[in-house]
């Protein structure tokens, strides 16, 4: 008995809810084993572009062809921008790009590779799990991903067959072919997906079935470019400025885009109708051989297009977008940057040598100041505020420093290699030595803090009890004494003073015999109240990360001494 009404509706929506399931299922693992495989590769290639714009421009293209993922490749810019490993205006030529490089998509959708969706998923399946090597087991699972979502498009194909008899179905394909509907919707759509691959999928297998004229399809795509952005927005949100700057440039060039050629859909379709293969059917049938090529091509026309008007003008754009979302001065001081280090002293390495001094005692007072600050969050029950920056917490104070000290960690070590390739004496090539292992010594040190301000302090927050108050006392004696020491060898290091350093090298037994009374007084406590027991990890750790504090504190005073002998 043939079903009909509710039950017919309700069949159309189970196979078309599991076909898009199964087609943004394939889409994820597909993007998810091509970053496996190649991601850091990725990512590394694209923050060593320069400033070069058709590099830029072809590397965008290359990556999100590579990943298959405009939106993951727009999100690592804001990313490599955030953590200054790429400037923002590096980053414009390479949005451009990514425009370019997710049509790749549309076309193989294209192609009408639905019939082959099992054989390919069967394929990728065997080689994730015959593959020996990871980078064929990712290739793998890539291919699996591509027959998944191919076999998604297919069931979503299959469940809009019987739709093309159906009024209201008619009715609602009519209702978004004016222009501003149908961008309207690829918006929204696009903008809930999160993906403009997925919905431009669905634009396509409803053109496979004769149900969709170009010009409706050219309008949703169109909307798609700009609800692609969301991911972008969302990925930029409470970054720096530099990094809502990537952003934003999306959001222009692909909002220009379709003010554009939204006045010239008519026109557009009978270009890409021209250059475009044609159908010797007519009707509904025509539609279904031609269309779904069509909207592929206007697609990649219409981003190629744009990426190249756009190109020439990269440095208006730079300075538009500087104006809407301006440099806050507040802000530039939480970025990682140098102070004193010049590349036109390396001429002098006496005076270049006095900079790299200067640039370490920095890094030195910024290790104190996360030190001095490590304790707090442990003893305090609010977040606090940091000492130099009262918008921030003191964790995210902590965290900031940290990012400091890696970046000024990568910056001291080449203009210290570089000035070790000059004429030194004795002495200062002991100098140039020694800084080199305090920089590493600093790094490291600010690693510590990095795993105290994440894991520790997760393992704090989720405790129902508190530190008792005589282990509070006894870890503040600890912390005191370390982070007195550290603030010491800011001023050790600008003048390389071995006597002082000495003086630290010394101080091992008053640390020893603190440390000893604090593990000793926390374990009575541990058996004599109850709830001390619940606080042991964190009372263990945190002990342990002073004792880290006090070893690279000794080492680094035991390079300044070495280096002065």
């Amino acid at each position: 008995m043939q079903k009909t009404g509710l039950f017919f509706m309700a069949d159309i929506a189970i196979l078309f809810s599991g076909g898009l399931a199964l087609f943004l299922y394939g889409i994820r693992i597909m993007s998810s084993a091509l970053k496996k495989a190649s991601g850091e590769r990725v990512r590394q290639f694209i923050s060593k572009i320069t400033g070069n714009r058709f590099n830029g421009l072809l590397a965008g293209a290359c990556a999100t062809l590579i990943v298959q993922s405009s939106s993951t490749i727009i999100a690592t810019l804001v990313g490599l921008v955030q953590s200054r490993l790429m400037t923002y205006s590096q980053a414009l030529a390479v949005v451009l790009g990514a425009e370019i490089g997710t049509t790749a998509m549309a076309q193989l959708v294209a192609f009408s590779l639905q019939d082959y969706a099992l054989i390919f998923f069967a394929a990728g399946f065997a080689l994730s799990l015959a593959g020996k090597s990871e980078s064929l087991h990712f290739t793998g699972e890539a291919l699996s991903g591509f027959g998944l979502l191919f076999f998604g498009l297919k069931l979503m194909a299959e469940a809009m067959t019987p739709l093309q008899q159906q009024p209201a179905f008619i009715s609602l394909l009519h209702y978004i072919e004016h222009p501003l509907l149908g961008v309207a919707t690829g918006i929204a759509v696009t903008a809930l997906m999160h993906s403009s691959s997925a919905f431009i999928g669905i634009i396509i297998t409803l053109a496979l079935q004769g149900s969709m004229s170009l010009e409706t399809g050219i309008a949703l795509l169109l909307g798609a470019n700009i609800g692609t952005c969301i991911t972008a927005v969302i990925a930029s949100s409470g970054m720096q400025r530099a990094a809502k700057r990537v952003a934003l440039a999306q959001v222009l060039f692909n909002v220009s885009g379709v003010l554009i050629f939204l006045p010239f859909i008519p026109q557009f379709s009978e270009l890409i109708r021209l250059i475009s293969s044609s159908a010797d059917h007519s009707g509904q049938e025509s539609l279904a051989l031609t269309v779904p090529r069509q909207i592929a091509n206007a697609h990649t026309f219409f981003n190629l297009f744009m990426a190249l008007f756009f190109l020439p003008f990269l440095p208006l754009f730079d300075k538009l977008l500087c104006r809407i979302i301006p440099d806050d001065p507040e802000e530039a001081r939480l970025i990682p940057a140098v102070k004193y280090l010049k590349d036109s002293a390396l001429s002098t390495p006496v005076l270049a040598l006095s900079y790299a001094k200067a640039e370490v005692a920095r890094m030195g007072t910024i290790a104190g100041k996360m030190v001095r600050a490590s304790l707090y969050p442990f003893i305090n029950a609010e977040p606090g505020h940091d000492v130099v920056f009262p918008n921030l917490s003191v964790i995210k104070g902590m965290i900031m420093r940290e990012e400091k000290l890696d970046f000024l960690e990568h910056r001291m070590s080449d203009y210290l290699i570089k000035i070790s390739l000059s004429e030194l004496n004795e002495q200062e090539s002991r100098e140039v030595f020694a800084l080199m292992n305090i920089v590493k010594d600093l790094e490291s040190l600010g690693d510590v803090f990095e795993t105290l301000g994440g894991k520790v302090i997760e393992k704090k927050r989720g405790l129902k009890s508190d530190l008792s108050e005589e282990g509070k006392g006894e870890l503040m004696e600890i912390h005191n004494l370390v982070s007195t020491e550290i603030e010491e060898l800011s001023g050790v290091l600008q003048h390389m003073d071995p006597q002082k350093a000495r003086s630290i090298l010394l101080g091992d037994e008053r640390f020893r015999l603190l440390v000893e009374r604090a593990e000793t007084g926390h374990l009575k406590r541990v058996f004599l109240v109850p709830n001390a027991e619940i606080t042991h990890d964190i009372h263990m750790e945190l002990i342990n990360v002073f004792k880290q504090v006090r070893h690279y504190c000794k080492s680094i005073a035991g390079s300044i001494a070495g280096a002065c002998e």
